[in-house]
C-alpha cells in the first residue's frame, strides 16, 4: 500500500466537506474499491473517517478529533527520512529549515535498526549544492499544486529570459522538480499551446475559481515534455579538440575520440554551455588545442586571463 497515496487521501479528507467515493477516487486516480480499502487502512491507524449513505455515498473526517500520527513501515520511514535530507538541499525558500526540523522529530521514533540505515546512508552520501541558484516560496508552490490538483485555471505574472513581465492565463498540469528548480508544465489560453514555466520566475499566481477538463500533454509524461523543451530552447554547442594524450589514454567521458597519432587525440563532444565543455577539457589533466567552436576559444582566452589575474601576487 502506498504511504504517499494514504497522505494524499488523508490530505483530501481534512478538507471541511464530505467527499463521494467516486470523487476521492478519480482525485487519487485509483478504483472505488482501492478507496474503500484505504479508508479502512487510515480507520486502522486511528483516524476518524465516517461514511455516509446515499446514492454516492461520502466520507469526512470528525471535525475536532485529534489526529494520530501516520504509522509507517520499516521501508516508508526510511523513505521518508532519506526525502527530508534530500529535500534540505532543494531550492524552495525556508524548505531546508523545515525539513531538518521534521526530520529531527522523525528520527526521534525511529528504531534504532532504523536510526543506523538512515545514518549510514547519510554518512555514505553528500549533496551537490550550488549557492546561486533561486529560490522558490513554498506558499506560492503549494498554492500552484493545489491549481494542479484541483484543476483550476492560474492568473500569473511571469519574467522571462528577456525580464520581460507578461501576464498568463494557463490551466496547470504538472509541476516537475529538475535538480534544483521547480517547472510548471501548462496549457497557456492565451497562445493556445503548451508552455514550461520555470516558478521562481512566477509571480501573484491567483487561482481564478474556473475549472477546466485536462487535455492530453504532447509526451508521455511531463517530465520527458519539460526535458525536450529545455534542450530545444539551449543553445548546442560541439566542440573539436586535440588532446596530448594517446587515444587509449583519453577517458570516455569527454566525448568521441580518434587518434590523431602516437601521441595525440581528437576528441568531439556536444554540451549545452561552454562552461561545461571549458571544465571539461581544462580538467582533462593535460595539454590541449581547441579546433573549433571558436566561442570555445574566446571563452577560455577570457578564463585564462581571469585565473592569471587571480593568481598574481
Amino acid at each position: 500500500m502506498s504511504a504517499v497515496r494514504l497522505l494524499a487521501l488523508l490530505s483530501l479528507l481534512q478538507t471541511p466537506r464530505e467527499w463521494p467515493g467516486s470523487e476521492l477516487a478519480r482525485r487519487l486516480e485509483v478504483s472505488p474499491r482501492t478507496v474503500r480499502r484505504d479508508i479502512d487502512r487510515l480507520r486502522d491507524l486511528g483516524y476518524p473517517v465516517e461514511a455516509t449513505m446515499g446514492a454516492e455515498g461520502g466520507y469526512r473526517l470528525v471535525a475536532g478529533t485529534a489526529m494520530p500520527p501516520l504509522l509507517l513501515d520499516d521501508e516508508e520511514a526510511v523513505a521518508i527520512t532519506v526525502g527530508l535530507r534530500t529535500a534540505a538541499g532543494q531550492a524552495v525558500e525556508g524548505i531546508d529549515e523545515a525539513a531538518v526540523r521534521a526530520l529531527t522529530k522523525l528520527e526521534r521514533v525511529l528504531p534504532s535498526r532504523l536510526r543506523y540505515r538512515v545514518g549510514a546512508l547519510g554518512a555514505a552520501t553528500v549533496p551537490l549544492v550550488t549557492g546561486d541558484q533561486p529560490t522558490v516560496d513554498p506558499s506560492q508552490l503549494t498554492g500552484i499544486a493545489a491549481a494542479v490538483t484541483n484543476r483550476e485555471r492560474l492568473r500569473f505574472a511571469y519574467r522571462g529570459n528577456t525580464d520581460d513581465e507578461t501576464k498568463r492565463h494557463v490551466e496547470p498540469y504538472r509541476l516537475v522538480s529538475a535538480g534544483r528548480r521547480w517547472y510548471l508544465v501548462a496549457f497557456d489560453l492565451d497562445r493556445d499551446d503548451w508552455r514550461v514555466f520555470r516558478v521562481d520566475r512566477i509571480t501573484n499566481a491567483q487561482p481564478t475559481g474556473a475549472r477546466y477538463r485536462p487535455r492530453d500533454l504532447p509526451e508521455s509524461d511531463p517530465a520527458a515534455f519539460v526535458a525536450s523543451k529545455l534542450y530545444s530552447l539551449l543553445p548546442t554547442y560541439e566542440a573539436v579538440v586535440v588532446l596530448a594524450l594517446p587515444a587509449a589514454e583519453v577517458p570516455p567521458h569527454l566525448g568521441t575520440v580518434e587518434p590523431v597519432d602516437e601521441h595525440r587525440s581528437r576528441v568531439r563532444a556536444g554540451a549545452d554551455t561552454l562552461e561545461w565543455l571549458a571544465f571539461r577539457f581544462a580538467t582533462a589533466g593535460c595539454e590541449f588545442t581547441v579546433e573549433e567552436p571558436p566561442e570555445l576559444v574566446d571563452y577560455l582566452r577570457k578564463l585564462g586571463a581571469r585565473v592569471d589575474r587571480a593568481t598574481r601576487i
